[in-house]
C-alpha cells in the first residue's frame, strides 16, 4: 500500500488489494458505531418550519465523535433563539461537539422563538444513514500500451491522482472518463485496467478520514471473527 493523500477530510491509498477485500472494506463504513441526533424535543417554534421538518434537519447534523464511543454513550445539546435572524447549527450549546457550526436550521422574524434539546445516541448506518461517518469508495488504475503518439499524449497530460509511469512498453496512469473514452476511440485494444487500485475515504467531520478506514477494517475483522464462530 501507499499513502497518497493523508488530511483529516480526504485520505487516498495505492492498493493491490482485491477487489473482494476493497467492497468488503467499503460496505464496513455503515457499521461503525458514532454518535447522531436521535431524540428532539422542540419547546416552541415560532418559525415558518413545521416542528417534524426542523427535528429532520437537527437530526442530520454531524458530530464530532472523540474519544472511545461505546453502545451507552450519549449527550444533550440545546437551542433557545429569539428573532430575528437566521438559527444556525452553532447555535445549539452542550457537551458536544458540532462539526460545522454554519449549517442554517431556519429563519426567525422579529420576536419569534426557538428553544429545542436534542439527545444524541450511538448508531450505525444500518440504522440510519445520518450515522455513517464518511464515504469509502475505489476504482482500478489504467495500464495503456504506449507507442500512438497521440495515446501518449492523451496520458502524458492527465491530471488524475498519481502521475503516469511507465513500465516497460505500458503506462500505469489514473484517467478520467472522457480520456478513457478518447483512448478507446483510437485504439479500444490499447487500454485495461490494472491489478492496483486507488481507495478513497472522505469524510463528513465525525471522524478523521483515517480513523475511519482504520475502525471498517476493525469491524469487517469482528465480522469475520463473527462468522468463524458460528461455523464451529
Amino acid at each position: 500500500m501507499e499513502v497518497i493523500i493523508k488530511t483529516p477530510e480526504k485520505l487516498v491509498i495505492r492498493t493491490d488489494l482485491n477487489y473482494s477485500l476493497l467492497n468488503a472494506v467499503r460496505r464496513s463504513v455503515e457499521e461503525i458505531p458514532t454518535l447522531a441526533i436521535e431524540d428532539v424535543e422542540i419547546f416552541k417554534n415560532d418559525s415558518a418550519l413545521y416542528d417534524e421538518v426542523l427535528a429532520h434537519r437537527i437530526g442530520l447534523i454531524p458530530l464530532k465523535n472523540d474519544g472511545k464511543i461505546t453502545s451507552k454513550s450519549s449527550g444533550t445539546l440545546s437551542l433557545k433563539k429569539t428573532g430575528p435572524g437566521t438559527v444556525y447549527s452553532g447555535d445549539f450549546k452542550g457537551d458536544l461537539k458540532i462539526v460545522y457550526d454554519n449549517i442554517p436550521l431556519t429563519i426567525l422574524e422579529k420576536d419569534q422563538e426557538i428553544e429545542i434539546v436534542a439527545t444524541a445516541l450511538v448508531g450505525t448506518g444500518l440504522q440510519h444513514t445520518k450515522h455513517v461517518p464518511g464515504l469509502i469508495y475505489y476504482r482500478h488504475l489504467f495500464e495503456v500500451k504506449s507507442g500512438n503518439v497521440k495515446i501518449d499524449s492523451i496520458v502524458q497530460n492527465s491530471f488524475g491522482v498519481i502521475k503516469p509511469e511507465k513500465k516497460g512498453n505500458k503506462w500505469v496512469c489514473d484517467l478520467n472518463d472522457a480520456q478513457t473514452d478518447e483512448i478507446k476511440t483510437l485504439d479500444k485494444e490499447s487500454i485495461s485496467d490494472s491489478s492496483e487500485f486507488l481507495l478513497f475515504v472522505e469524510s463528513f467531520g465525525m471522524l478523521d478520514s483515517e480513523k475511519i478506514f482504520s475502525k471498517a477494517i476493525e469491524t469487517l475483522q469482528k465480522n469475520i471473527e463473527a462468522f468463524e464462530e458460528s461455523l464451529k
